[in-house]
């Protein structure tokens, strides 16, 4: 049966021109299945109506048959199904595989058997397979990019017939060497010649189902292909064989066990799908960046599928676009941005993207910092948010201006210093320190170690125009803020400190650490500096750290003693 063809499709995305796609056309060889149903079964499709959107008829000894359409399910007859009606239907089909299922020649359909202990068949389900021609509209610029490309999503949900689609314009309009695995005749049906839905793709039988891995591999090292499609990876061998086929440079299209991209990251079987999930213990000063614990989950190598489709219904799927980045974003408890793409009644696909923050900092992939072309820079990173300080609202001589006098700002050319470090160690100290992106404009140069002898154009300009370097041992908050103490210092006339100790104001030092405490310490379980105090201040600091069960010491020297408050 084939229905009319519907409108032609077309991609509608934030003003871009409409494509105009192939027509959609449905091709289902009904009649195939229903010839081998029950008699009593096959007269309830005699009415058009009863075929429209058919998914399965289920048939189970005892019971009476039943037709199920999508969110809905209807008996067909009131005479239950007994042991004749089977062995009926199976001796119409005949052999069935290891894996239970039997199909029709030339057909996508799909019969499943229930065995009892002894082997004998006692329910049937016999599925409705359909070639859909036009539904790899919603993702043909996927196929285009040469990426491997998997496919999720639910059972009934149409996996398999894009799957088919997918193989069909990769051999026919791509022209690809096409190869497709086809554990249980499902892709390209029953018998030895392929459906024509799969086009000029060739395919591969597999005899058992748990030797699809290796049927994969044979794939590669016998026939050459470019592209291998695969239905349902499973197992840990499966998922094994699809990287090693990726590895040497073969693209794959595939489906898999799972309705969204955060199944397979908890899936121990198929995550090194997605790239493969590892414990890492970070750093102190890592996990304090990251206001993190200790111990948290990475993603240890690349995916073996770039990009992923979860298939939501027939007509709505998310795409993600960069797989890595999405793995990175959940792994660290952020949400993921996929770009969703509907088709609507008239055939047109409509894209919308979600806004993409920058991708998070991963251990597995750190690099040391490329050395400097020129001495410019782009602009710092987004300040980091500043521990909590007491309501500014109180009265005047209890605050501290947020800057000094221009007069005596120090203007800091920074060479392989991360940009978000040093401005929270300007704003936690309110240091009268300003980043410059000239070397000519500084009165400084703050660098690592290592960075400067990667960079020798710096030391060379700073000689030229007479800018001091301070280097430090390394790019740690700490570090940031002890540099930046000596060149404060060095900047000061003789017996006048950089910054000046607040006043004795009790009341507001209380408040700053019972913010610091309560927001940062407790729930992020981060260390917290706070702002320099007398003595007698600290000590009532110190005290109130006590009563929460905590533990503190005191840091700095001269004027810039303080409190650092730690975690449990």
């Amino acid at each position: 049966m084939q229905a009319p063809d519907a409108a032609p499709l077309a991609l509608a995305h934030a003003g871009a021109p409409e494509v105009a796609l192939s027509p959609q056309r449905v091709t289902d060889d009904l009649e195939a299945l229903l010839a081998v149903l029950p008699e009593r079964v096959r007269e309830a499709f005699a009415a058009a109506e009863s075929r429209d959107q058919l998914l399965e008829v289920v048939l189970d000894l005892g019971r009476c048959p039943e037709a199920r359409y999508p969110g809905r399910a209807i008996a067909l007859t009131d005479q239950p199904i007994d042991r004749s009606d089977l062995a009926a239907v199976v001796e119409r089909l005949g052999h069935f595989g290891g894996d239970n299922r039997a199909g029709i020649e030339r057909t996508l359909h799909r019969i499943s058997a229930i065995r009892n202990r002894t082997g004998d068949v006692v329910g049937l389900t016999c599925r409705v397979g359909r070639a859909v021609y036009g539904t790899v509209a919603m993702v043909r610029d996927l196929l285009d990019s040469g990426q491997s490309l998997l496919l999720m999503g639910r059972p009934g949900v149409g996996k398999t017939t894009a799957l088919r689609e997918i193989a069909r314009v990769l051999a026919d309009d791509l022209e690809r060497r096409v190869v497709v695995i086809d554990t249980s005749n499902e892709i390209a049906g029953d018998g030895d010649i392929p459906h024509p839905a799969i086009g000029r793709a060739r395919r591969m039988q597999v005899a058992r189902p748990e030797l699809q891995h290796q049927v994969m591999i044979e794939a590669v090292e016998n026939h050459m292909p470019e592209v291998i499609v695969i239905d349902e990876i499973g197992t840990l061998l499966e998922a094994q064989a699809a990287r090693t086929i990726a590895e040497r440079g073969v693209q794959l299209v595939a489906t898999a066990h799972g309705n969204e991209l955060a199944n397979l990251i908890k899936n121990p079987t198929l995550c090194d799908l997605i790239g493969g999930i590892q414990s890492v213990t970070l750093g102190d000063e890592e996990a304090r960046r990251r206001g993190s614990q200790k111990t948290v989950l990475e993603r240890c190598a690349d995916p073996t599928f770039p990009l992923a489709v979860e298939m939501h219904s027939r007509s709505r799927w998310l795409v993600h676009r960069d797989v890595a980045r999405t793995v990175d974003f959940q792994l660290r408890g952020q949400p993921a941005r996929p770009q969703v793409r509907e088709c609507d009644a008239s055939g047109r696909v409509r894209l919308e993207d979600a806004a993409t923050p920058p991708a998070p900092p991963r251990l597995t992939r750190a690099e040391p910092p490329a050395p400097r072309r020129e001495l410019r820079r782009p602009d710092p990173a987004p300040p980091l948010a500043p521990v909590p300080l007491p309501d500014p609202s109180m009265p005047a001589p209890h605050r501290r201006p947020a800057v000094e006098p221009a007069a005596t700002t120090l203007r800091l050319f920074s060479c392989g210093i991360s940009a978000a470090l040093l401005d929270q160690a300007v704003r936690s100290r309110r240091y009268a320190v300003e980043q410059v992106v000239d070397l000519e404009q500084a009165d400084a140069v703050l660098t690592v170690r290592n960075q400067l002898g990667q960079d020798p154009e710096v030391r060379r300009q700073a000689q030229l125009h007479g800018v001091p370097i301070l280097v430090i041992k390394s790019d740690s908050l700490h570090q940031i803020q002890r540099g930046l103490e000596r060149l404060l210092r060095r900047r000061q006339p003789d017996g006048v400190a950089p910054l000046q100790v607040l006043p004795d104001d009790a009341y507001g030092a209380m408040e700053e650490c019972r913010l610091a405490v309560e927001q940062v310490v407790v729930p992020r379980g981060c260390p917290v500096e706070l702002l320099p105090r007398s003595a007698r201040v600290r000590q009532i600091q110190a005290e109130q750290v006590r009563r929460y069960g905590l533990r503190c010491a005191e840091f700095g020297s001269g004027g810039e003693l303080r409190l650092r408050v730690f975690p449990r």
